[in-house]
């Protein structure tokens, strides 16, 4: 609104400079891109983010497999933190000693971690392997991609915004700078004479 004023107010006054229109026609052609032109990248990048995104999550729950693993016995050490992106990432995790079966049905045996609070020789727990039975992080889900794309979409959109108002700004600080600089030099050039009697007349 202020950049429509300024237009408006400019359009016939008498005092205005050519800077005063550019400095406004700027304004509104930077109010124009944050309005326009940020929420159109912002959704295209999120889209793009969405159809990589959910390409992976169909990739991932068709490499990988959640098979059931066995306790052989506890493992020393701290316990693990977390998987950020698990569906309950209060869990603690212990690491274990188990047997598995990969899903081209070999054997395997090795460490892994469970969210048995208590594990014992022969609990049962749930992990995720690849298609060799290697213990890999579990895929990716289809709404922590989406939350994801979303983000990329909004961020893209305030990376757009914040690009066009700084490129806003600095344009106009060097049109500002310039102005300064033709006044300090007509400062200059009145600056002999100023003071004296009957200067001007």
């Amino acid at each position: 609104m202020r950049a429509i004023r300024g237009l408006w107010r400019w359009r016939r006054n008498p005092l205005r400079r050519a800077t005063d229109l550019v400095e406004a026609w700027l304004a509104l052609a930077a109010l124009l891109l944050t309005v326009v032109a940020a929420p159109v990248l912002g959704s295209l990048v999120g889209a793009a983010a969405q159809n990589t995104l959910q390409e992976s999550v169909r990739q991932q729950h068709h490499d990988r497999s959640l098979v059931t693993a066995t306790v052989v016995r506890k493992l020393g050490g701290p316990l693990v933190e977390p998987d950020p992106d698990a569906t309950s990432a209060h869990d603690t995790r212990s690491r274990v000693l188990a047997d598995w079966t990969a899903p081209d049905g070999t054997h395997r045996h090795g460490p892994a971690l469970t969210t048995l609070q208590s594990p014992h020789k022969g609990d049962h727990f749930g992990v995720w392997t690849d298609r060799h039975g290697l213990i890999t992080a579990r895929p990716l889900d289809s709404a922590t991609a989406t939350t994801h794309a979303v983000l990329a979409g909004f961020g893209a959109a305030l990376l757009t915004t914040g690009l066009v108002e700084g490129g806003r700004r600095m344009i106009v600080w060097r049109m500002v700078r310039r102005r300064y600089a033709r006044w300090d030099q007509a400062w200059e050039r009145a600056g002999p004479d100023w003071g004296k009697a009957g200067t001007g007349s």
